[in-house]
């Protein structure tokens, strides 16, 4: 199936960044929202971002032009019509993608597939919201996604393989590294990094070491260019917490979130988006 038109339904920091890779890609996108001031946001953030590389010399300002030439905004969901490819990526609530993919599925085309951005929601059970469990797969792209090169693609017990040769030539056209994994809690990159954050916020409760301290440990002794903490704010930390929910639910008590991960979320500490974390950037 060919694939000219991506519907990007959720206008927030991820979908913002897949409209623009898919745009860079060549492909004419769709951002839909259904709330008009995160379209705008989300199309001031893709214009500023394309005026730093052009005064970066990385790219032509023709060439800014011509990808937000690819891009427009909607909210409604019934303007999704002309997509082969939808990619959700609304907040990470099982319920709430759910109840997005039922009314997609009776706007678009039967031969229109879809993906989701979850990072930890198992993919068939998002499928079963749907009346194509084959042409349904997961698209988990790493943040920020205009820069990011690895997409996650999961799948689901009845996705077929013309759905994964499809979504994995999308990927390829946007210059991404596509990588298949089967579908649990998680799927590999969450399930690996979500304890390490976990236990990171564990040392920090437990007053191993400071914040700092457990960050330039990480950075210096794994070569991890963030560290966890850092990293942790800079994903989101109740994105984080409902992440370890997701697969404490799904695989057991060993990524029972730390309390004072808990805690943080309570009291609005939720990272760079909320200002306040582990760090502050007020």
């Amino acid at each position: 199936m060919k694939i000219d038109v991506i519907a990007v339904i959720g206008a927030g920091i991820m979908g913002g960044g897949i409209a623009q890779a898919a745009a860079q890609g060549g492909y004419q996108i769709l951002i839909e929202d259904a709330r008009p001031e995160a379209v705008s946001a989300c199309l001031l953030s893709i214009r500023k971002r394309l005026g730093k590389r052009v005064s970066e010399g990385k790219i032509e300002p023709r060439e800014k032009d011509e990808v937000l030439s690819h891009i427009k905004a909607s909210s409604s969901l019934e303007d999704c019509t002309k997509a082969g490819l939808v990619i959700e990526a609304v907040t990470e609530r099982e319920d709430t993608k759910k109840e997005v993919f039922r009314k997609l599925d009776g706007i678009c085309s039967p031969e229109t597939i879809f993906a989701s951005n979850t990072s930890a929601i198992p993919i068939t059970r998002l499928a079963g919201a749907t009346k194509r469990p084959d042409r349904f797969t997961g698209m988990h792209f790493m943040n920020p996604a205009y820069i990011m090169k690895l997409v996650e693609i999961a799948r689901g017990d009845k996705t077929s393989d013309e759905t994964i040769a499809a979504v994995k030539s999308v990927c390829e056209k946007m210059g991404k590294v596509p990588v298949v994994v089967k579908d649990f809690p998680g799927f590999v990159s969450n399930r690996v990094l979500m304890p390490l954050i976990n236990e990171a916020v564990f040392c920090l409760q437990d007053g191993v070491a400071s914040r700092e301290d457990i960050d330039t440990i990480m950075k210096l002794g794994a070569n991890h260019p963030m560290g966890p903490l850092e990293l942790a704010d800079f994903i989101g930390i109740d994105t984080c917490l409902e992440i370890l929910d997701i697969l404490r639910g799904g695989l057991g008590e060993k990524f029972s979130p730390c309390p004072l991960l808990k805690d943080m979320v309570a009291a609005g500490k939720l990272g760079r988006k909320s200002g306040e974390g582990f760090y502050d950037y007020r």
